[in-house]
Formats: structure tokens, sequence, C-alpha cells
């Protein structure tokens, strides 16, 4: 009897053992970072990369350089600045029906001449994951890359760099995996805003994925306010970019089309959109 007393008394302190486990704080702890840090982003603190003349020329960024090989990317910022003011949108995506169009120079020619507006704060991103190329134009390689922040696994500061004093660029040091199923989850539109809200830009510029290389588009124009769709001169085909044209104004709003590498630029105009730049 005493026996079976003290079984049953020792089965009573197990049970009690484990509630009292259930009931306790889980001691894990998430490795995800914290969306955004309630505070706003001092810019100044930013680390500057060094963006020199002779690569500018090298890589046809004539918007850093100004003058005459900056005017039709300053046309282009007033216009597209115009609409996008007119309709309160800040998040601007520029894409291209294929690849190799110079949809991610454009981009960048375009944030330096917005940056080049001094009362402006402009933020440019390297989504483009399956062929980041930004940081080959910029010639920075940064620790950890932009689909990495997206998912969570590092701060947005830790790839954050400026190249002039109101110009930030998020770059990727090197193609991230699953760029679909990341641009369709939850947490990427979190941190999205989450960068929006800390950093307080006046313009958001995204170089996204070719669209008809693979679907990461159908999610990611859906976070974007506008969008421009770049071709090239002699390569684009026309069916294509009116395919791209029509599918791009169900997803976003359509801001407009920008023709590349014309070997045969309007120099009565004054300007002409530049040459392929490799």
């Amino acid at each position: 009897m005493e026996k079976l007393e003290a079984a049953m008394a020792k089965a009573r302190e197990r049970r009690k053992a484990v509630l009292r486990e259930a009931a306790a704080p889980s001691r894990k702890t998430s490795v995800a970072v914290p969306v955004r840090s309630g505070q706003p982003v001092d810019w100044s603190t930013v680390p500057v990369v060094p963006f020199v003349a002779a690569r500018a020329r090298r890589f046809r960024i004539g918007a850093l350089l100004g003058g005459r090989d900056a005017t039709p990317y300053d046309l282009l910022r007033s216009r597209a600045l115009r609409l996008m003011k007119e309709n309160a949108w800040t998040r601007l995506a520029i894409t291209s029906p294929e690849a190799a169009c110079g949809k991610s120079t454009i981009a960048l020619n375009l944030a330096l001449s917005l940056a080049r507006q001094k009362d402006m704060r402009v933020m440019l991103f390297d989504f483009d994951f399956r062929r980041p190329n930004l940081h080959k134009i910029v010639a920075h390689e940064p620790a950890h890359s932009m689909h990495e922040v997206l998912k969570g696994d590092v701060p947005f500061f830790d790839v954050a760099a400026r190249i002039t004093d109101n110009l930030v660029v998020g770059l990727n040091a090197g193609p991230g995996s699953n760029p679909a199923e990341l641009f369709q989850s939850e947490r990427f539109r979190e941190i999205l805003e989450a960068i929006q809200r800390d950093w307080q830009p006046d313009v958001m510029i995204f170089d996204t994925p070719p669209m008809m290389a693979a679907d990461d588009h159908v999610n990611l124009m859906g976070q974007v306010d506008c969008a421009l769709l770049v071709v090239a001169a002699e390569m684009s085909k026309l069916s294509n970019v009116d395919f791209c044209e029509k599918e791009l104004g169900q997803l976003t709003n359509v801001l407009g089309i920008v023709l590349n590498k014309c070997r045969y630029p309007d120099d009565a105009a004054g300007y002409g959109y530049y040459d392929y730049y490799e």
C-alpha cells in the first residue's frame, strides 16, 4: 500500500512539473530582425560609397556629371515627378520586357537626376534578385544583400549606402533564391513599409526583373505606385512590348515607356538617349 501511494505521489509531481513547463514562457528567441526601429533614420550616418566621374563615364551614368549628358534623364525626371506628385505616388518600379535593355542604368541615372534636387530624398533598390547588376555599376558589394533584408535576416541599415547626401541605395552581394515567393510574402510587405516609415524618402525607385524572364513582377508590382517600361531599340520585339505594357497596366499604373539604345538620337533637340554601356 505504501509503495502504491508513493508511486501515485510521484506521478502527481511529474504531472505538475509538465504543467509548469507548458505554462512557462518559451526560452527560444526569434532570429528575425524587427521590421522597424521606431525612430527616423539620420541619413548622414549612412556609409558613403564614392562614385567617381571616370566610372560614371564608363557606364554611361550621365546624370552624375550633369550638363548635356544629363539632359534626357532630367527630362524623364521632370515628367515622372510631375505625374507622381499629382497622384501622391512615391514608389516607382523600372522594368523591361527582356534582359539587357539597360533598365538598371536608367534606374541609377533617374535616381541621380532626382537627387540633384537637394530638397528631395531618394532611395534606389536592386530588386532584380536573379541577376543583380547595380552593385557592378556602382562598384560596391555590400556585406549583405537586399534579399536578406526582405527576408528579415538583417536590418536594412547593414546594407544601405549613400552615393550622394540625399541618395541611398540598397544593393546585393549576389543572387537571391526564390524571389517570386519572397515578393508574395507578408514579411516582404511589412519590411518595405517599415523602410519607408523609418527612412522617409520622397521617392523610392526599384530596379525590378524583366517581365518575360519570370513571374517575379506579378506580386512585386502590387507593392509599387507606378512603373516605367524600358525597351531597347532594334532588340525588343513589338509583340513583347505590347504584351508587357498591357500586363503592367493590370498590375500597377504605367508611367510611360522609355526607348533605350537608340543609335540615331535627335541632336537637333539638344539631347539623345544614351547607347548601351557595354
